[in-house]
C-alpha cells in the first residue's frame, strides 16, 4: 500500500478539512495490511535465518502497520475536526510507521531464497553497467554505503527519473526513499539491528554481505522497468 501525504502550511481551517479530507480520510477508510509472503520464513536460510524472519515480519513489520492504522483513523477524525495542530501533531507517526510499512513491503518483495537466485541480466545489468561501470562495482558502493548508515536505516538502489541513471541512497530510520530523495525503490536493504541481530550479532557487513545472495534481481528489474 503506498501512502501520500501533502505538507501544509498557513492553511484555514476549511482548507484542512478538504485537503485532509481527500488524504487522511482515504487513507483511513483503506487500512493498511500486513503483506504475506511469498515463501515460508525459512526459505531465505542460510543467509536469513526463520527466526528472524518470523520476527522481523510478524512483530516489527505488524506493529508499524497497526501503528499506522491508529494514527490514520486519528488523523481522519482530527480532519473532520478541522483540527490543524492535531494532523501536524500526528504527521512524524504516520510518517514514521507509513514508512515502515511501505519500506519492509518493499523489501520482501526483494528477496528470494538463495536456492532462486540469479545474477542481473538484461536491462537492469545495462542500467547498472552504465551508471557504475559493474555489477560488482555497485555492489561495493552500495554495501560500503549501507554499512555506514549511523544508527538505524535503510540502503537503497534507486532510479532518478530526471537524470535517467540508478544511483545508491541511504535514508535514515525508517524514511521512505521515494518521499526522501525522489529516487524509486529498485532494491532496498533494511540495516536496523532488529533485521540481522540475533544471527549476525554486531557484524552489520557480514549481514550485508550474505543479503546479496538472496536479491530477486527480477522483481528488481520489473520495478526498473516501471520506473522508467
Amino acid at each position: 500500500m503506498a501512502v501520500h501525504f501533502k505538507m501544509i502550511s498557513r492553511v484555514s481551517s476549511s482548507v484542512v478539512r478538504r485537503v485532509a479530507n481527500r488524504s487522511f480520510a482515504a487513507a483511513a477508510s483503506s487500512p493498511a495490511v500486513l503483506p504475506e509472503l511469498a515463501h515460508p520464513y525459512s526459505a531465505y536460510e542460510p543467509n536469513i535465518s526463520a527466526t528472524i524472519m518470523e520476527i522481523h515480519h510478524s512483530k516489527h513489520h505488524a506493529t508499524y502497520v497497526n501503528n499506522l492504522n491508529v494514527n490514520l483513523e486519528a488523523a481522519e477524525k482530527a480532519a473532520q475536526d478541522g483540527d490543524a495542530n492535531k494532523l501536524i501533531s500526528l504527521a512524524p507517526a504516520i510518517k514514521f510507521n507509513g514508512g515502515g510499512h511501505i519500506n519492509h513491503t518493499l523489501f520482501w518483495e526483494n528477496l528470494c531464497p538463495p536456492s532462486d537466485y540469479t545474477a542481473p541480466s538484461g536491462a537492469i545489468l545495462s542500467e547498472i553497467e552504465s551508471a557504475f561501470g559493474s555489477f560488482d562495482a555497485m555492489k561495493s558502493e552500495m554495501s560500503a554505503k549501507t554499512v555506514a548508515v549511523q544508527g538505524s536505516g535503510w540502503g537503497w538502489l534507486g532510479y532518478n527519473t530526471t537524470t535517467k541513471k540508478l544511483e545508491i541512497a541511504t535514508c535514515a530510520n525508517q524514511d521512505p526513499l521515494e518521499a526522501t530523495t525522489g529516487l524509486k525503490p529498485i532494491v532496498g536493504i533494511d540495516v536496523w539491528e532488529h533485521a540481522y541481530y540475533l544471527q549476525y550479532k554486531n557484524v552489520r557487513p557480514d549481514y550485508v554481505n550474505a543479503i546479496w545472495d538472496v536479491i530477486d534481481w527480477k522483481v528488481a528489474g520489473e520495478r526498473l522497468e516501471a520506473a522508467m
